[in-house]
Formats: C-alpha cells, structure tokens, sequence
C-alpha cells in the first residue's frame, strides 16, 4: 500500500510539474513563436527555397575567335544542355569579361582561332572554360555543363575520325571509350541540394529552437525567482519529478512537430524516405530528451530570457558547421571532432540520413544510437545534480 501511495505521489507530481510547464509555454508569446511557429516556418521557408533543387539555366557569355561551323556547333551544343544558357555570343574576350564583372554572366567559354582548321588538319585545338569559383554550385554545374558538351563534340570527331579510315560505327565507339563508365549516382539521384541540405538542416533546426525555447522559460523563472517547488525531506525526488514533467511537456510538444517536419514536409517536397518511420521514432526518442536535458541544464545559467537568444545567435553557426553538412565532420580536427559530440546533433544527422536516406536500419546506426542513449542518461543526471546545486545554494542565502 506505501509503494502504491508512493508511486500514486510521483506521478501527481509528475502531472503537476508536466501541467504547469505547459501553461507557461503556451502563456509565453516568445516561446510559442519559438517552439511551435519558427520550428514550422523555418524548414518551410528553406524548403519553398530549395524547391528547384538543382541550379538550371546559368548565363554564360561564349567568346567565338574562331566563328567556323565547328565552333558553331559547339556553341549550340553548350545552349543545349540543361546547366547553360548562352547569353551573349562575342569576339571580344574584354566585352565578355566585362559582362561578366556586371553579374550579366555567371562564366565566360573561350574558343581559339583556327579551332576548327586545328582538328580539320588532325591537331588539337583547346576551348577556354572560365567559371564563378566564388560559387560552388553554379562553378559545378557551368563546368559539368561544357565539359559534357565539349566531350561529346571531341567523341563524335574522333569517331568520324575512325570511320574514315574504314572502321565501322561500332566498332569506332569500341575504340573511342574502350572502357566504358557507367555512374550510379546513389540516394540523391538528381544531385538536388534541396534533398541534401533539407534533412539534417531540419534537424538542427528543432534542436536549436528546442534549446532556446527551454532557455526563454528558464530564464523568465529566473527572473521571476521562480524555479522549483522543492521538498525539504525528499528533495531528490521532488527534483526527479519536477524535471521528468518538464521534460515530458517539451518532448509530447515537439513530437506534434516532428509529424509536419519528418512526415508532412517530407511528402510535401519529396525529399528521400527510404527508412522506416518506427526506426526514426525510435531514434528520435534519445535525440529529443538529450537536447531537453541539455537545455533544462543551460537554462540555469541564463538569468534573463534575452539570454536563449544570444545563445542562438552565438552557437548556431557552429552547430551547422560541426554537424558534416558544410564540411566532413571526419575532416575536421580530431579535438573539433570531439568536441562536436556536445550536441546530440552531430551523432543524430548520419544515422537519421542512414536510416531516411539510404533505406538503413536502427541496427546499421547502433553506434550512434547507443551513444544517444548515453547522452541522454548523461545529460539527465547533469540537470539533476545541476538542479540540486542551484536549490542548495538558493535556501543557504
């Protein structure tokens, strides 16, 4: 009977704590904008902007010295692909540098004199390719552009080359690409940047939003010296349960969320969905109580709620960096690397893109989950003991 009132205690406790911090969330204009608002307009903003997926139509200037029917028909070859539009056709090289530092062109492609009497005569000729470097994207897709064009002209000489000499079609294709390649390109088939960027950037995105919006209700407690209802004689376990409450109210929120970010958003933009959805539940359980842990621990240290967004502002950036979506995590410093663990983040982006994009299962990220889990414990004893330092010290002033 004293283990049923026992238990019958905690899980009142549990309510009320549960309970209480619901109304605050939903009695604070900041967090709602924070927690409900921004963690649903954000992913879809970014993904309205990533919609095209993949850059289409970049406006080169072509500068023909040559201007035979050769040189021509590289021209229409190069309009043709899907990465190029040719814009402006000159023979000034300066007239198609100039177009080029107005934003007019995004590259200029460079044909020689004498292009077509070099290959007539069986020489070589050379065609000048200059690309936006200050721009990956559109530097890849303007070179694969007139590298595929280029490569096709060159094959069909060299092939008409072959068959002049009494070779027949076939077997000039043999000898032009002896080897033949066949690229598969995996989980990303159409190279979208939207398909790559979206999945982990939503990601970080709950994290972050999840992290400030904790810190914005800690920080008005705070201010309003209001941070638990401790017990005298059972304060560990009055802790316990204030924490398990609190916890439980962001994490029921946030898994409101995760249905318009991991299932509506997802059919929405037709980003990859591969895995299994019970497997991204179960990883994501570890994943939300590891940064509510985290954030119940950091907003002790925030004395204003001002302060959850200075912290955004702060670790966001590196958040984004650390996590492998800008850089290889792996190719980071291996102390950077480590450090990286802090956020659940960094262990939860490779194995939920395991699971959702390459079709995986929990068992292919055992690593990573089991880490989460650690993390999680970890992180929940911090904001027991973190809790009982600050209630110790507050009743000895």
């Amino acid at each position: 009977m004293k283990h049923f009132k026992f238990i019958r205690k905690g899980l009142d406790q549990i309510l009320h704590a549960f309970l209480n911090e619901w109304d605050s969330i939903f009695k604070d204009r900041g967090a709602i904008l924070i927690l409900l608002i921004a963690v649903w307009i954000y992913p879809l903003v970014y993904s309205i902007a990533y919609q095209n997926n993949v850059i289409r139509e970049i406006p080169v200037t072509v500068v023909d010295r040559d201007n035979s029917a050769l040189s021509r028909q590289l021209i229409r070859m190069i309009g043709a692909t899907q990465e190029i539009e040719v814009k402006q056709e000159t023979g000034d090289f300066s007239e198609a540098e100039g177009l080029f530092r107005d934003g007019k062109s995004k590259g200029v492609i460079l044909i020689p004199e004498d292009f077509e009497k070099s290959i007539l005569r069986g020489g070589q000729s050379h065609v000048g390719i200059y690309c936006d470097a200050s721009y990956f994207l559109i530097y890849k897709e303007s070179l694969r552009g007139s590298l595929r064009a280029i490569g096709t002209l060159s094959a069909g000489i060299e092939i008409k080359r072959l068959m002049a000499t009494g070779v027949t079609p076939e077997a000039a294709k043999m000898q032009r690409d002896p080897v033949a390649m066949k690229s598969y390109t995996l989980y990303n088939p159409a190279g979208s940047y939207g398909s790559y960027v979206m999945p982990g950037l939503i990601l970080i995105i709950i994290q972050q939003t999840l992290l400030v919006g904790i810190g914005m209700i800690g920080g008005a407690r705070r201010e309003k010296q209001k941070l638990l209802a401790s017990s005298k004689n059972h304060e560990i376990s009055a802790i316990f349960y204030t924490l398990t409450g609190r916890s439980l109210a962001y994490f029921f929120l946030y898994s409101f969320n995760l249905v318009f970010t991991q299932i509506v958003l997802y059919h929405w933009f037709g980003f990859p969905d591969k895995g299994s959805l019970l497997d991204l539940w179960l990883l994501m359980v570890p994943f939300l109580f590891s940064v509510i842990f985290m954030g119940l621990t950091v907003s002790l240290l925030l004395t204003r709620r001002e302060h959850s967004i200075m912290m955004l502002v702060f670790l966001s950036p590196v958040v984004l960096f650390v996590s492998g979506m800008s850089w290889p995590a792996t190719s980071l410093p291996p102390m950077l690397f480590k450090l990286a663990h802090i956020f659940p983040s960094t262990s939860v982006i490779p194995a939920y893109l395991r699971i959702r994009t390459m079709g995986g299962t929990l068992s292919d990220v055992r690593p990573e989950l089991l880490f989460l889990v650690g993390q999680m414990v970890v992180y929940g004893a911090l904001a027991m003991l973190s809790y009982r330092i600050f209630l110790h010290r507050r009743n000895r002033a």
